[in-house]
């Protein structure tokens, strides 16, 4: 892909894809060009079979800015209806919340301030590696709106109700060191995304099929013990009937790293 794409897309590593937001002159903010391209790249992710984990970040010196709201001043009293509005929102919200939805783990590279849906989309992958220049908001209500993407569920999840609600309600700016205290990231690091690019790489050399199912375990817990146990009990004998979980005993045997091929 061009420099000049609204996103970037590249192979830093073997099974490794990392995706860039592009448009750093507005803070890489959710407009229609990069929405479009966002979701022309993770179709790309998507039906790649080589990719076993993804990194997000944003160019120059922030995440991600968030929604651009300025279509709300273009459309006619009769287009900015609510009924439309919802019509217009739900599938930019399902597309970038997508990172929940892949097969595999996706890491968010937060270099630099987040705010707002940036956050959400933060939320939506499954680990978080934040700079120390990095900060978090979500400050719906002093924009005089509701909170999108899910918002009010991502939250809670990463960080319970009692923190969720202060965030909400203040809008107030987190730090980083904040934020990883409060478990929002996995951890702080000089350069988020040479940490990021290292813990996918990590990941890109487990087993396949066993880190996808996983990640498709851990949604299922949400629905209490028996769903998990349920769910193990289909996904773990799917692993034991691989070549991998072989390879896996062999390496161990062998006192080696395992080359796991994903069948």
């Amino acid at each position: 892909m061009s420099s000049d794409d609204a996103v970037l897309l590249e192979e830093p590593a073997p099974g490794v894809r990392l995706i860039t937001l592009n448009r750093p002159d507005v803070r890489n903010a959710m407009t229609a060009e990069v929405t479009a391209a966002w979701s022309d790249a993770l179709a790309v992710v998507t039906e790649d079979d080589d990719v076993r984990v993804l990194v997000v970040t944003g160019a120059g010196s922030s995440f991600c800015s968030g929604a651009d709201l300025s279509w709300l001043d273009q459309g006619s009293a009769r287009d900015n209806t609510p009924d439309r509005m919802r019509q217009r929102m739900l599938p930019f919200y399902r597309t970038w919340l997508a990172p929940r939805e892949l097969p595999f783990p996706v890491i968010a590279a937060v270099n630099g301030p987040v705010v707002g849906a940036g956050l959400c989309l933060a939320l939506a992958c499954d680990l978080r590696y934040a700079s120390t220049s990095a900060r978090f908001s979500t400050p719906f209500v002093y924009l005089g709106t509701h909170g999108g993407m899910a918002a009010t569920w991502l939250l809670q999840e990463a960080v319970g109700v009692p923190r969720a609600r202060d965030l909400l309600y203040t809008g107030r700016e987190l730090r980083a060191d904040e934020a990883a205290a409060w478990g929002l990231v996995t951890e702080v690091a000089d350069d988020a995304l040479d940490r990021s690019l290292e813990v996918a790489r990590r990941i890109a050399s487990a087993a396949p099929i066993a880190t996808r199912l996983t990640k498709a375990g851990l949604e299922q817990s949400a629905n209490g013990l028996a769903a998990s146990l349920q769910w193990e009990a289909l996904a773990q004998p799917v692993t034991m009937a691989t070549s991998d979980i072989h390879e896996g005993i062999r390496a161990k045997r062998e006192h080696r790293s395992p080359l796991f091929m994903g069948d």
